[in-house]
């Protein structure tokens, strides 16, 4: 008695399961190749050109101390330059070449460090990105989900919507262009008021010392009639 029962739920169980997959079936789905997105969007190109930029940037600082390296070591090998030198001379030569080195060592350290850091935020950035333009061709395409293609086993190439989403991620990267610009443009604006202002007072407040000044002046070139009379009588 107790198996028939228990047989009955498990029939029911399946049957539910097998209501839900043909559910799930019907839903409508896409599919958005991240990597192309990372590299054929503007927001893609835009944050790949500041990464490159950063790297360059600390590239080139690595290379010149590596420049300046082989110098002092080319200097350090050559005997008889360092017969002209004193042996103080001598000791900051070497002291210097290790300096170099741990400079060296630091700055590719540090170049690991914030490259790694920054590709952190650029993919939780495009994510964000990502998702915001997937949700907008979702509602336009009347989809129930997307999904990264990358993690797809399989997935049919009739339901990729990677151009969709790039279309509708362009769109959005011009949108916070302009506000940004405009919000540049505002700050430009603002500042340039209070450089006026202050200019303005600047002006206000030196014409007003110089009145101040004028005013006194004039009082001291007037005569008291007390002395006037004075100097009349004398001159008599």
């Amino acid at each position: 008695m107790k198996t028939k029962h228990i047989l009955a739920a498990l029939a029911i169980m399946i049957a539910g399961l097998k209501v839900g997959y043909a559910a799930d079936t019907k839903a409508m789905t896409g599919t958005v190749n991240f990597m192309t997105v990372i590299t054929d969007s503007k927001y893609g190109k835009s944050e790949q050109e500041q990464l490159e930029n950063i790297k360059k940037q600390w590239t080139k600082l690595i290379e010149e101390t590596d420049k300046e390296l082989q110098d002092v070591s080319t200097k350090l090998e050559d005997q008889d330059y360092l017969d002209g030198l004193s042996p103080e001379a001598e000791d900051e030569l070497k002291a210097k070449k290790q300096n170099l080195l741990q400079d060296i060592s630091k700055y590719q350290n540090q170049l690991y460090q914030i490259l790694n850091q920054a590709n952190y935020f650029f993919i939780q950035k495009m994510s964000q990105n990502i998702s915001k333009a997937s949700e907008k061709v979702a509602q336009d395409k009347k989809l129930d989900v997307i999904l990264n293609k990358e993690a797809c086993f399989y997935s049919n190439p009739k339901i990729d919507i990677t151009t969709l989403v790039i279309t509708e991620m362009d769109k959005n990267f011009e949108s916070d262009s302009s506000k940004n610009e405009a919000s540049m443009n505002d700050a430009s604006k603002n500042d340039a008021v209070k450089n006026e202002v202050s200019k303005n007072d600047a002006s206000k407040s030196e014409a007003a010392k110089n009145e101040i000044s004028k005013n006194e002046k004039d009082k001291n070139s007037i005569v008291n009639p007390s002395e006037e009379n004075k100097v009349e009588k004398e001159a008599k």
